[in-house]
């Protein structure tokens, strides 16, 4: 009892820490600013935002390998675009059918954290493979019998802004200085593939916890957020082998997005305006990016009201306030599954306890 109290004092005092600064993130912080807002910027003054939103989503390739060299990036991302634009491809194929969309994302999750994991991927970890399978196959659902947006239109899209965040993350090695620094081999940046127990006991919970939050979202909640359950459980789960690590993690999901529903509530207003929807994303990818390092909770509160202004742009809704309880909802279900797995005990782990 006293442990568990312990526990739940640290977990809540983590909330208003602030971790050491790992190193400078303005640049990681403008890169993935930039990824997410010229491709969004570009088509609408071209009078199709809807293609720079879709296009805008391979900012998410910008978050991979943030820190490493650009002459690191140059070989890694294209590994980390194709992964992403895999499941993109599976969501758009596999959308009409929602419980055999579901079912399969579940292996997403599976595979996606398999191959974080088993080749030490680092953050952010699985959770955008989920999330990328997820906003594809509901970007691209039927409406009436039809498809809402051309698949193919939209892994064009997509690819193309893939390429534009790759691009851009070369854009260091236009300096001299940066093409004569020594760089490690992909092999050296993607080692494995090699699961140790840890590993394998994450991939156990991210299963249970994906197929768990798959079933009650088709059944209690909506087929169409079930990708956002998932992933949230697989956000909180996050790359720690620590059990209690799910205590914190799920408390930062949860509070950050309860704030970040009611930043959202405000400033959603604004994202009826083009530019300043342009201005929105742009500025909350970056400040996202300066601040998850420091504070998970804290991102949250910036993460939200950035996905629930894309939803809602990709989806046509304009109301907000529902569109924010939702998330509330899905998030809390995705956190709590995530924070009890986080108790499960490891197979073994009590007969190595007592020796």
């Amino acid at each position: 009892m006293h442990n568990a109290r312990s526990e739940l004092k640290s977990a809540l005092r983590s909330l208003f820490t602030l971790n050491p600064q790992k190193g400078p993130r303005r640049w990681i912080a403008t890169r993935a600013a930039l990824s997410m807002g010229v491709p969004l910027a570009v088509m609408t003054f071209a009078g199709r935002p809807d293609l720079g939103l879709q296009a805008g989503t391979g900012a998410f390739l910008a978050l991979f390998f943030a820190g490493a060299q650009a002459k690191e990036r140059a070989k890694v991302l294209p590994v980390m675009a194709a992964a992403l634009l895999a499941c993109a491809a599976i969501g758009t194929w596999l959308a009409p059918w929602p419980w055999i969309s579901a079912t399969v994302m579940v292996f997403v999750a599976i595979a996606g954290s398999a191959f974080a994991f088993g080749f030490r991927i680092g953050p952010p970890g699985p959770v955008f493979f989920v999330l990328m399978y997820g906003l594809a196959s509901m970007i691209t659902a039927e409406y009436d019998g039809a498809r809402r947006i051309d698949p193919l239109v939209f892994l064009t899209a997509l690819a193309s802004g893939l390429a534009f965040a790759y691009l851009l993350a070369l854009l260091p090695l236009l300096l001299p200085s940066q093409r004569t620094r020594p760089a490690r081999t992909l092999r050296e940046l993607l080692p494995g593939p090699w699961l140790g127990d840890g590993e394998g006991w994450l991939i156990a919970r991210v299963a249970v916890v994906s197929a768990a939050g798959m079933v009650v979202s088709m059944l209690w909640i909506d087929p169409g957020r079930a990708y956002w359950t998932v992933a949230a459980g697989i956000a909180v789960i996050g790359l720690s082998t620590v059990p209690t690590h799910a205590l914190s993690r799920g408390m930062h999901r949860t509070f950050g997005t309860l704030v970040g529903a009611l930043l959202y509530l405000v400033i959603a207003p604004l994202g009826a305006h083009p530019w300043a929807f342009v201005l929105l994303l742009a500025g909350l990818q970056f400040v996202i990016e300066l601040v998850v390092v420091r504070n998970y909770g804290v991102a949250l509160v910036f993460i939200t009201p950035l996905v629930l202004l894309i939803a809602g742009a990709a989806m046509g809704s304009t109301d907000h306030l529902t569109t924010a309880t939702e998330r509330l909802v899905d998030t809390a279900v995705g956190s709590a599954l995530a924070m009890a797995s986080g108790f499960l005990q490891r197979p073994g782990a009590a007969s190595r306890a007592s020796r």
